[in-house]
C-alpha cells in the first residue's frame, strides 16, 4: 500500500524533522511512504473571515494538483471522526482489504483545510479536539500509522 502525506508547509524545526525520518524509516517495511509539502500563504494578523478563505483556498489549489484520481482521500480536521489506535488500525487493514491502494492523509495550514479539500475526501479524521501545530501532526500521523501496522500484524507495540 501506498500512503502520501500531504501538507501544507515546511517542517523548520530538527526535532520534528528527526521524528519524521526515524518513523518514515520504520514504516518502510510495511508500506511505501510519501511525504509532499505545498507552500502556505503569510496569513496577517487578525485576518478576516474572507481573507482566511482566500488563503484556505490558494493553499488548496496547491494540495489538490497531488491529490491522484483514485486515491483514497482522509483529511485531518478539528471535525473529523475520532478513532482508537486500534479502530484506525483496523481502518487502514479494511481500505487495504477493499484494495485501496493508495491513501491520502491531507495536513491543512495553520488555519486548517480549504472547504472544497474537505468536501471532496473520503472521509474526515480528527485526533483530538484540541488544535495541534500543522508541524506537529505529521509526527502524531506517522506515528499512528506506525503503531496501525503493528497492530494489524500482531507485533508488539507500546501502549
Amino acid at each position: 500500500m501506498k500512503i502520501t502525506i500531504l501538507a501544507v508547509g515546511k517542517i523548520k524545526e530538527k526535532y520534528f524533522t528527526d521524528a519524521i525520518q526515524e518513523y518514515s524509516k520504520r514504516l518502510s517495511r510495511y508500506c511505501k511512504l510519501e511525504i509532499l509539502e505545498v507552500a502556505d500563504e503569510k496569513t496577517p494578523d487578525h485576518a478576516s473571515q474572507h481573507e482566511e478563505d482566500l488563503i484556505r483556498a490558494k493553499e488548496g489549489e496547491r494540495l489538490r494538483r497531488y491529490i491522484k484520481d483514485g486515491a483514497y482521500v482522509i483529511a485531518l480536521a478539528i471535525d473529523g471522526k475520532q478513532t482508537s489506535s486500534e479502530g484506525f488500525a483496523d481502518k487502514l487493514h479494511e481500505l487495504g482489504v477493499r484494495g485501496e491502494s493508495h491513501i491520502i492523509f491531507v495536513i491543512g495550514g495553520s488555519i486548517g483545510l480549504d472547504a472544497g479539500i474537505l468536501r471532496e475526501a473520503k472521509e474526515r479524521m480528527s485526533f483530538s479536539q484540541m488544535t495541534f501545530p500543522h508541524q506537529l501532526m505529521r509526527v502524531v500521523l506517522l506515528e499512528q500509522v506506525y503503531r496501525a501496522y503493528r497492530i494489524i500484524n500482531g507485533e508488539p507495540y507500546h501502549k
